[in-house]
């Protein structure tokens, strides 16, 4: 049984990435018995937006944990610091909706600046 109480992963720059991230989630979180869904959900839309809205060529760093209340964490570490926000979607809109989605699915959530500038931590906090 793993009793992780920090887990990380690299994340490769390429929108397949995404389905691995899943993965990891369900192998750290499978023997706790929580329900993945939307630990996955929100760490999909955390990822695709480090992937899509982020230049350059470094990878990018999902970490997910425990806190002693129970909820769950989860950040993911990029290199580019400009403050994520959500948007307005257009109705008929095929992206734009990442935040909104984590917003509804998380006690909290925000942005941490790394020093010097050299990228951010978007981080999320669930219920138990």
């Amino acid at each position: 049984m793993i009793e992780a109480a920090h887990a990380e992963m690299t994340v490769k720059r390429h929108l397949r990435s995404i389905g691995e991230v899943r993965g990891f989630i369900r192998l750290v979180l499978g023997p706790t018995g929580i329900d993945d869904f939307v630990p996955c959900l929100v760490a999909s839309e955390l990822v695709t937006n480090a992937i899509r809205h982020t230049t350059g060529e470094d990878d990018v760093t999902f970490r997910l944990g425990h806190n002693e209340d129970g909820s769950l964490w989860m950040e993911v570490q990029d290199s580019l610091w400009e403050e994520p926000r959500v948007q307005r979607a257009d109705l008929d809109g095929e992206s734009g909706r990442g935040l909104f989605v984590v917003e509804q699915y998380t006690r909290y959530w925000g942005v941490r600046p790394l020093s010097g500038n050299t990228g951010k931590v978007v981080f999320a906090v669930l219920n138990p």
